[in-house]
């Protein structure tokens, strides 16, 4: 006699467990699975290929759903398989070495305020029905019978802005192209995540990619846009096979195309893959790209809002912001709003890399600071060694001292310290980083990713390199810190996008907060009369 209930065991396949051995993890147990099914023929066995929780340095993480609720087992690698299914994996007894019990209750997890990600690891990313049993199309649903200004009236009330980190309110963008006069609009997704330590934007696509199908549909709902695109960095093939499966299983379940789940309203949605220029992260230059064109960026005004893709009027956003609007349209914008603090309402999935034991996703409402963020998550350094630097925001953001992180994580309290919060990414360095290297390395940077097209940026970033070089090497510092000063303001004053105008953000800082980088550089020109040495 056969279960009417299968014993679920859920092996995530998202880039990350991917990385770390998951699928040959996952091929040991489906193994596993047919012999004990062969044994036991009342007990069936069903593999989820989930997504990750993005408790990463825990993955391989293997679920399994029992009556008591779902139990976790991590790190798992190939060689534990044998012997976690002889202690009775499949029926999720807790008695391994790698058992952690309930991941709900694992204090990585059980402290986070997850709205956009509340899903994640939780369901199979690409089923409309275990996508439905846990509110998934709840805000469509509810957008389906709304007025388009109703719909960006939410957004506006929720006080969502732009997660992509120049944190514009997205309502007013929605507003904007709403207002607009003409048949054509567009709704872009700007899912060219290339920010140093960040993973938000694959962790969406990887583990709840029909949210991101639903927010996106939301949008065109609000402004009258027909059509969507997805533009996704070739370096995601993973997230780019997810997505596409999730957008076929919703054109089939009636969630896309014409006459959306019969409210006779039209919404079609693809994916566009990018050669994963970080320039191709400013949205102009994301257009340009899309149209076929080099990536340079777009001179503004006009804004995309009024003339974007092909010239139409184009929603473009960040896949996060895109996320959000589930919760918002299905909840309230009020309820978003009741999280966080000052203008940053809502939460933001910060994202914890570099020199750490415990990286990982943690989504909480803007309010803690940096501090109480590495204290209660990071786990200490690899190393070992104390933490010296954290630089949040990606490559162009600023280096922030032991002395700053207690700032709240909000977008004006680190802008009045010139620090920006950006996409959430957090790249932690111990001390004995280098801090004239890292600021070598952020003008270096931007003379690889420049597109070139204003001089502030693509010559600046070239002397930036040269002079820092100087500098390190003892040649006149004293002159040379000045130039660079300079260099700094002509490029964050004069250039045309965020690539060039950021860049001086990690360079002044690795300046003004680690002086004793710079300083035996000065000492070495004592010792050498000015000459190199």
């Amino acid at each position: 006699m056969t279960s009417t209930n299968p014993i679920k065991v859920y092996i995530p396949r998202d880039t990350t467990t991917l990385a770390l051995g998951g699928e040959k993890v996952a091929r040991l147990i489906t193994e596993a699975a047919q012999a004990h099914q062969s044994a036991n023929p009342e007990q069936q066995i069903e593999i989820v290929r989930n997504g990750s929780r993005g408790v990463f340095w825990l993955e391989p993480m293997v679920e399994v759903e029992t009556a008591q609720g779902r139990v976790a087992y991590g790190p798992v690698n190939a060689r534990d398989v044998e012997s976690l299914v002889a202690a009775g994996l499949f029926s999720g007894e807790q008695s391994h070495e790698l058992s952690l019990g309930q991941p709900e209750e694992l204090p990585y997890l059980k402290k986070q305020q997850r709205l956009t990600f509340a899903r994640a690891g939780i369901t199979d990313p690409v089923s409309i029905a275990d996508y439905e049993a846990h509110d998934g199309f709840k805000g469509l649903k509810k957008a389906l019978a709304m007025s388009e200004q109703n719909i960006v009236d939410e957004v506006k009330a929720s006080g969502l802005r732009g997660r992509g980190g120049a944190a514009f309110p997205t309502g007013i963008k929605w507003q904007t192209v709403l207002d607009c006069e003409g048949p054509q609009k567009y709704i872009v997704c700007n899912a060219d995540e290339g920010d140093s330590g960040t993973f938000a934007d694959r962790m969406v696509m990887e583990a709840d990619p029909l949210m991101l199908v639903e927010g996106m549909t939301i949008a065109g709902l609000a402004v009258g846009a027909d059509q969507g695109y997805i533009y996704l960095r070739q370096e995601y093939p993973v997230a780019h096979e997810i997505l596409d499966e999730a957008i076929t299983n919703a054109y089939e379940a009636g969630f896309l195309g014409e006459n959306i789940q019969g409210s006779g309203k039209t919404f079609h949605l693809e994916v566009r893959l990018g050669a994963a220029a970080y320039i191709c992260g400013e949205e102009t230059s994301l257009l340009e790209s899309l149209e076929g064109k080099r990536g340079m960026v777009r001179s503004k005004p006009p804004l995309p809002a009024i003339e974007g893709l092909f010239g139409k009027p184009t929603i473009v956003n960040n896949v996060l912001s895109l996320a959000a609007v589930p919760f918002i349209l299905a909840e309230g914008g009020q309820a978003y709003a009741d999280y966080g603090m000052g203008r940053s309402r809502g939460t933001l999935p910060f994202q914890l890399a570099g020199n750490i034991n415990q990286g990982g996703l943690i989504e909480l409402a803007f309010g803690t600071t940096l501090k109480q963020l590495l204290d209660d998550y990071a786990g200490g350094t690899v190393s070992g060694r104390p933490m010296k630097a954290i630089q949040v925001g990606g490559p162009l953001g600023a280096y922030m001292p032991e002395s700053q992180w207690d700032t709240e994580l909000d977008y004006e309290a680190f802008s009045a310290i010139g620090a920006v919060l950006g996409h959430g990414g957090i790249v932690v360095f111990d001390d004995t980083v280098d801090m004239s290297e890292q600021a070598r390395f952020s003008m270096e940077f931007c003379v690889e990713e420049s597109c070139g097209k204003c001089t502030p940026c693509r010559i600046g970033s070239t002397r930036g390199v040269e002079v820092i070089d100087k500098i390190r090497a003892g040649i006149n510092p004293e002159a040379n810190m000045e130039l660079l000063g300079d260099l700094c303001d002509t490029m964050l004053d004069g250039s045309l996008c965020a690539m060039g105008g950021m860049t001086p953000f990690p360079v002044q800082s690795a300046v003004k907060h680690f002086p004793e980088a710079w300083e035996a550089r000065t000492e070495k020109e004592e010792s050498t009369g000015g000459q190199p040495a």
